[in-house]
């Protein structure tokens, strides 16, 4: 089996201006922050990130790599509206396309199974229409019952994060959210898995059932260590996520000042040097 291990900057390499790229993860629920972090770094400028929000999205708005945000929502969990993301949305910094998240997963659905578009009942009735004035409607060829056609979600690079993987790309999640991931990295030109921890195949039976194994190597062009690489979001069973960071990330969005510093000490760093600093303090 190949080896498919890469550096943050092998990811970062393939992001060109104007791409769409997907974020995995959940809210603040094992998103792939590392690559997050390293892409905000970058300098690449005008992206579409396709998202279940959370400080992914917020953290690239206020990197200024972003042109338009296609979610279902955008939340810290425990703290309800991302404010970065809020302000670049109030500000009209950023493109916002809000769909239904049953119909964020149907786009991406469809573009992993290659369909025109997937029917479906959510959004009729609801201003979900109304704000998407592109969504179409189709007549189901079997009772006439009209019904949203919702077109495929295309990503040029799809980025994820998971408990364990083999350096082939066969991917584990041993916490409760086993969620969307596998439909992120089947939307993609091109997939990426960072991970806790890389370990050797037959360690994966180890530590959780087939139901576990949800990224086959097959979705992966490349896989990441990148040990703690979902701080400050949770990665169960690994760790919770860092309310106590998440606050002071909340609390710097709210002031131009505030911001400036927390970037300088957070995000204007390497990775290792993020892990030492987070540790630290």
């Amino acid at each position: 089996m190949p080896d498919k291990r890469v550096s943050p900057d092998d990811v970062v390499a393939e992001v060109r201006d104007g791409m769409t790229v997907g974020i995995g993860g959940w809210g603040s629920r094992r998103k792939p922050m590392s690559l997050v972090r390293a892409l905000a770094r970058s300098g690449v400028r005008d992206l579409t990130i396709v998202s279940y929000g959370g400080p992914d999205v917020g953290i690239l708005c206020a990197a200024g790599v972003v042109r338009k945000v296609v979610f279902g929502f955008v939340t810290l969990d425990s703290i309800a509206l991302e404010p970065n993301f809020r302000r670049a949305r109030e500000s009209g910094a950023v493109e916002a396309q809000e769909l239904d998240e049953g119909m964020l997963y149907w786009g991406l659905f469809a573009a992993a199974t290659k369909m025109p578009f997937l029917p479906l009942r959510s959004g009729l009735g609801s201003d979900v229409m109304r704000v998407n004035p592109d969504l179409k409607t189709v007549r189901s060829p079997y009772g006439g019952e009209e019904l949203v056609a919702v077109p495929p979600i295309e990503l040029d690079v799809a980025l994820v994060h998971v408990n364990r993987a083999d350096a082939a790309g066969a991917g584990q999640v041993l916490g409760p959210d086993l969620y969307f991931d596998d439909v992120f990295l089947r939307a993609a030109r091109r997939r990426f898995v960072s991970c806790e921890r890389v370990v050797p195949t037959e360690d994966l039976a180890k530590e959780g059932s087939v139901r576990t194994l949800r990224i086959y190597r097959s979705m992966v062009d490349g896989v990441i260590e990148a040990p703690r690489g979902a701080h400050f979001t949770s990665c169960p069973p690994d760790y919770d996520r860092d309310e106590a960071f998440q606050r002071e990330y909340a609390k710097a969005a709210g002031d131009a000042d505030a911001w400036a510093e927390f970037r300088a000490k957070y995000l204007d760093v390497d990775e290792d040097e993020y892990q030492v600093r987070v540790r630290r303090d």
